[in-house]
């Protein structure tokens, strides 16, 4: 009996390392991985690091804030690549800690402020092209072309040779004496050029949309693949009825 005691005892100390052993290889791998996370930010300057952590976590305690946030960040030329950086590694410890509220959260945060970013990039045609496919609320696609008219004529310039060069309310005939041009404004839109912008887009995605035709099934991946393809063709159609208004505008 305690020969037979003795060999349980010794299996059941083998079996206890191997899981000691186990243990401290995963928590191994996890160390490194982290260290690894952690090496990403080596390159960038310690407090410019610390600066774009302090903003993450102003946007994490912000709550339902949290747009506003964002956007006053923008507006002071503070989202910059490593703010995603900051971000992302959060995101990716929360995946390897199998923190689903925390993915869930960090995720839309990385998405929102990524979309800011590209926002601040874009040309002024493309921020109108956003501005109006915003003023879409799902429902009435008339009344959202009527909104869409009165932007359009808010921002862009009157076309005829007068309005263009001299400021709203100028008299010809009033006026005495030499007659200054206006300052040039970089950033004025003109009409032409929001529809060349927009046509060369939809031309882009169209071509895109053409190589990536897939026959779908029905399991769950291949709907959900088809339910992404079927909300990219709404905003496309949606894009193609912008740029017929644009091309069609009268003042």
């Amino acid at each position: 009996i305690y020969v037979e005691w003795q060999a349980n005892q010794r299996e059941r100390t083998k079996e206890w390392h191997a899981y000691r052993q186990k243990e401290e290889a995963e928590e191994e791998a996890k160390s490194s991985e982290y260290r690894e996370i952690g090496m990403r930010m080596k390159a960038y300057p310690q407090e410019e690091v610390c600066k774009a952590r302090v903003l993450v976590s102003s946007f994490i305690r912000a709550g339902e804030d949290v747009e506003k946030v964002i956007e006053k960040a923008a507006e002071r030329g503070e989202l910059t690549e490593l703010v995603l950086m900051v971000i992302w590694n959060r995101l990716d410890v929360a995946r390897r800690d199998d923190e689903k509220d925390a993915i869930r959260s960090l995720d839309l945060l990385y998405r929102r402020v990524e979309t800011e970013i590209l926002r601040s990039e874009a040309t002024p045609a493309m921020r109108l092209l956003d501005e109006l496919l915003n003023i879409h609320d799902g429902s009435d696609d008339d009344k959202w072309l009527k909104a869409c008219r009165k932007h359009m004529i808010e921002n862009f310039p009157r076309e005829d040779p007068f309005t263009m060069v001299f400021p709203p309310g100028f008299d010809m005939e009033k006026h005495d004496g030499q007659i200054k041009l206006p300052p040039q404004d970089d950033d004025v839109l003109l009409r032409v050029d929001f529809v060349r912008e927009v046509d060369e887009l939809l031309k882009e995605v169209e071509a895109e949309q053409e190589k990536s035709k897939l026959h779908t099934g029905y399991d769950p991946e291949s709907v959900a693949t088809m339910l992404k393809q079927q909300e990219k063709l709404r905003t496309i159609r949606q894009v193609e009825a912008l740029l017929e208004l644009a091309a069609t505008l009268k003042w």
